[in-house]
């Protein structure tokens, strides 16, 4: 049953573009994000960005993608907790890869910088588009390797992963050995 004071009602809320339920959601899992987002830099700022600001635009990522649909299977509060875990290690990760890149005296391949944006979030038809391309590159992929990569994107660890499969951790860490090649390969981006 969801009412309007618990998860799935707020989730509903959100997905209808109200600002209360996102409100909600962002006052029971703002500070869990922060921690997350502080564990993954190792409890120090990345260069501009701080793990508050991670943490922020996880959850303005979640709010545009649940308003836009691009969560169907977001029904209860276990599932919400996943995509916000994935995409705080996500904003994590991309923020230490252009610091890193930056001291190098340059910008990784093919990435776009801050200051190349105009908007200060990306434009529904590039979130639309990046949402297609993670599903091509999911489809393109057998189930047990979807699994893994999902567990992966997730955020749980090799070794997390081959005690949820029943599999040796070099079974895993094999399985994404091929997804990365799988993924590589021209065709598997459409």
């Amino acid at each position: 049953m969801s009412g309007p004071g618990s998860i799935t009602g707020w989730l509903d809320g959100v997905r209808a573009h109200e600002g209360v339920a996102a409100q909600r959601l962002w006052e029971g899992y703002f500070r869990r994000l922060v921690g997350l987002a502080r564990d993954k830099l190792n409890g120090r700022a990345v260069g501009p960005d701080d793990a508050e600001d991670i943490a922020l635009s996880a959850f303005k990522t979640f709010c545009l993608g649940a308003e836009q649909g691009r969560f169907p299977q977001l029904n209860d509060r276990h599932d919400l907790w996943q995509v916000l875990v994935m995409l705080t290690e996500r904003k994590a990760i991309d923020s230490a890869r252009r610091q890193r890149a930056a001291k190098r005296g340059g910008r990784e391949q093919g990435r776009v910088e801050m200051g190349d944006v105009v908007a200060p979030g990306p434009t529904p038809s590039f979130a639309a588009g990046v949402a297609d391309e993670f599903c091509r590159l999911l489809d393109a992929l057998p189930d047990e390797l979807r699994t893994v990569a999902l567990l992966k994107l997730e955020g749980y660890t090799n070794s997390e992963i081959a005690g949820r499969l029943r599999r040796s951790v070099a079974t895993v860490e094999r399985k994404l050995r091929l997804i990365r090649r799988t993924w590589e390969r021209p065709d598997a981006h459409g």
